[in-house]
């Protein structure tokens, strides 16, 4: 039941980020790299997308789960809590460790989530701004308190590194926050998103699933990894994540002078830039890491967050966007709150 307060009136909790948590592989692929093994060259690589270097998990003994589990660990020491206040972990990831066992269900293990219940979403890059939204919706029902939401992908292991339109772009990481009650005006305000099943086919992995299992076949034609059709993604998501920042602008009376800033999923500096400009912001109202780390999925936006906390003050705009396969998209808007520690 939703707790009550002295007048007998049902509570309204919001949920806020209160503690972020990230990592990122010690591994360095950098585009001087890439130009040993692909029919390419860095300077072609930093201007159609921005990426100088991205990180790679270099240890065939670690999965995904490792990733997210040094990235929760990093978020509880951060937010001085110990695992078993945690209940419950969602996991957004396009690379789980096993097709039936879901991430989060290792990361308990692993991080000692004694207390939590974990489970796994998928919605590609768009999928850490969907798992928020189900991790601010337990948070509001007043069920729950303390509730981490994660964002990874060991995009190496479905990478192939003979594909130079692909194996310039991803690269491997995981970012964490945790959400918690408050009562305050801070948190996740509004989300818009959106889905067009009918773009699958413009970025996918066709073989792994139900739809056509993995078989000699399969890996022999180099259908277990990563295919895209760049410039229709490209012109999508340019699209779509500046539709729905719109959407949000025109829901909550906003102006682009109101954003103090933009965490943009990091896919490519163009679609960044592109999007920027259609919102009306300036390039120093938008945070961008693409040029160390690539695209790491689920995991740009809360590495990006991560990464520029120190940046956040109580109180500011802050939008989230973000694209990716299904074709998935949308936007999140929220009052940063006073983190932890």
């Amino acid at each position: 039941m939703r707790p009550h307060n002295l007048n007998g009136m049902s509570m309204r909790y919001n949920a806020a980020i209160t503690a972020l948590g990230g990592y990122v592989p010690d591994t360095v692929l950098s585009n001087k790299d890439l130009e040993h093994m692909v029919d390419t060259n860095s300077e072609w690589i930093v201007s159609r997308t921005g990426i100088e270097e991205r990180r790679i998990v270099n240890d065939v003994n670690l999965a995904t789960s490792d990733m997210v589990t040094k990235a929760v660990q990093n978020l509880l020491e951060s937010a001085k809590m110990q695992p078993e206040e945690i209940e419950c972990l969602i996991v957004s990831t396009s690379t789980p460790d096993y097709i039936m066992v879901s991430t989060a269900s290792v990361v308990c293990d692993k991080a000692g989530l004694i207390n939590a219940w974990g489970v796994d979403s998928n919605a590609a890059c768009s999928g850490f701004l969907y798992a928020l939204t189900l991790g601010a919706s337990l948070i509001e029902s007043g069920r729950y308190k303390n509730v981490i939401v994660v964002g990874a992908d060991q995009n190496s292991s479905i990478i192939n590194y003979e594909d130079r339109n692909t194996c310039i772009l991803f690269g491997d990481g995981a970012g964490a926050v945790l959400l918690e009650q408050t009562i305050e005006d801070v948190g996740i305000v509004d989300n818009v998103f959106k889905t067009d099943g009918t773009g699958r086919e413009h970025l996918i992995v066709l073989a792994g699933g139900s739809q056509n299992p993995s078989t000699l076949d399969t890996v022999n034609n180099k259908q277990n990894f990563i295919s895209q059709n760049g410039r229709v993604v490209f012109k999508a998501a340019i699209e779509g994540m500046s539709d729905t920042c719109l959407s949000i602008f025109e829901r909550n009376e906003l102006e682009a002078k109101d954003i103090t800033w933009m965490i943009p999923h990091q896919a490519n500096l163009r679609i960044i830039n592109a999007v920027g400009e259609k919102l009306g912001l300036t390039e120093d109202q938008v945070k961008v890491n693409i040029q160390r780390y690539g695209n790491t999925t689920a995991g740009t936006i809360p590495l990006c967050l991560w990464e520029y906390k120190n940046d956040f003050k109580p109180g500011d705009n802050i939008l989230l966007t973000a694209f990716g396969a299904g074709f998935s998209w949308g936007a999140t808007y929220l009052r940063w709150a006073k983190l932890r520690g």
